[in-house]
């Protein structure tokens, strides 16, 4: 009698597009303890050495995801087409942009290069993502906050940072296309929230990427605006907050699907949002801005440092990023 031997499924190491996710989190903390000093006199060298390991962290998981495409191109093929993954893939040049606009502050050159690449990439990427959707034929769950990844997010990043390397008028083109791209998602997002079934345990985390286009929203405006704190800002720094308050409301709901690295989704508003209040606070005294600078720092601080060690954790355990 033979007997047939089965051998164990072999894990393996795989960076999906959503862990660029850590970097934009990352990068706007760093962000803000550079404006920590300018604020508040807080020591420069805390945001340049957070910003030096946000850069090398977006290195390596850019190393990783090049390296998934020469290995495992079937992988790779797969989260490209998943019609909710796919628009992760966006964060990789947008995560090269926030990286490009802190190395320009070193070298003009190699940042301006990192910041134009970044921005044509993220460019590219949603035309071709999202101007497939325009075909229709997209199932009703499967429209998810994702969807402000490539036109939304990506847009507004490209603005902040060609705007801080001399390039305004492109600054203010790729405002006009973030600002209208969020508009028009806003309302079939929140349509779908209302009115669908609840989002699946595995991407209600992704959620958090609502509070992000308000946010960034309001810094970039800040970059193209000369600084101006006026009713424009203040009223996109306004829906910011209504949007923290709202997924505040629902921390309970987000927390029963466990740890995850797609927490990290909710990195990037919350820096963006305390950033707005702290280059508000910077260049104009604002009390609807000022009192709650401090306090969105601190917490923010805390919170980041909850998500970073809670996924060292998962890398220590060899839990995280294997397929």
């Amino acid at each position: 009698m033979s007997t047939v031997s089965v051998s164990p499924q072999v894990r393996h190491f795989s960076v999906p597009a959503s862990s660029f996710g850590i970097v934009l989190g990352m990068a706007g903390l760093s962000n803000c303890w550079r404006f920590a000093h300018v604020v508040w006199g807080v020591d420069a060298r805390i945001g340049e050495a957070l910003f030096t390991l946000t850069a090398v962290v977006w290195l390596v998981l850019l190393v990783g995801y090049v390296t998934k495409w020469m290995r495992d191109h079937d992988d790779a093929m797969t989260e490209f087409e998943h019609p909710i993954h796919c628009c992760f893939i966006g964060l990789v040049p947008v995560s090269t942009v926030l990286v490009g606009a802190w190395v320009a502050t070193w070298s003009d050159s190699a940042g301006s290069v990192l910041v134009i690449l970044g921005a044509a990439g993220q460019l590219g990427f949603s035309t071709y993502r999202s101007g497939a959707l325009l075909r229709g034929g997209r199932r009703h769950e499967d429209t998810t906050a994702v969807m402000y990844l490539p036109t939304v997010a990506g847009n507004f990043v490209s603005s902040i940072a060609l705007s801080s390397i001399g390039y305004a008028d492109a600054a203010k083109l790729f405002f006009g296309a973030g600002l209208f791209s969020w508009l028009a998602l806003e309302s079939v997002i929140t349509n779908r929230l209302y009115t669908s079934e609840p989002l699946a345990h595995a991407i209600r985390p992704t959620l958090g990427i609502q509070l992000a286009p308000p946010a960034v929203a309001s810094i970039a405006y800040l970059s193209i605006s000369h600084n101006s704190i006026d009713m424009v800002f203040l009223g996109l720094f306004g829906y910011a907050v209504l949007q923290l308050l709202l997924l505040s409301r629902l921390l309970h709901w987000f927390v029963e699907t466990g740890f995850s690295p797609s927490y990290w989704a909710f990195s990037f508003g919350a820096t963006a949002l305390v950033l707005a209040s702290m280059h508000a606070a910077s260049v104009h005294a604002h009390p609807a801005v000022d009192v709650l600078a401090l306090p969105l720092f601190v917490l923010l601080n805390v919170a980041i440092l909850a998500l970073f060690v809670a996924t060292l954790r998962l890398l220590l355990l060899g839990k995280l990023f294997m397929k």
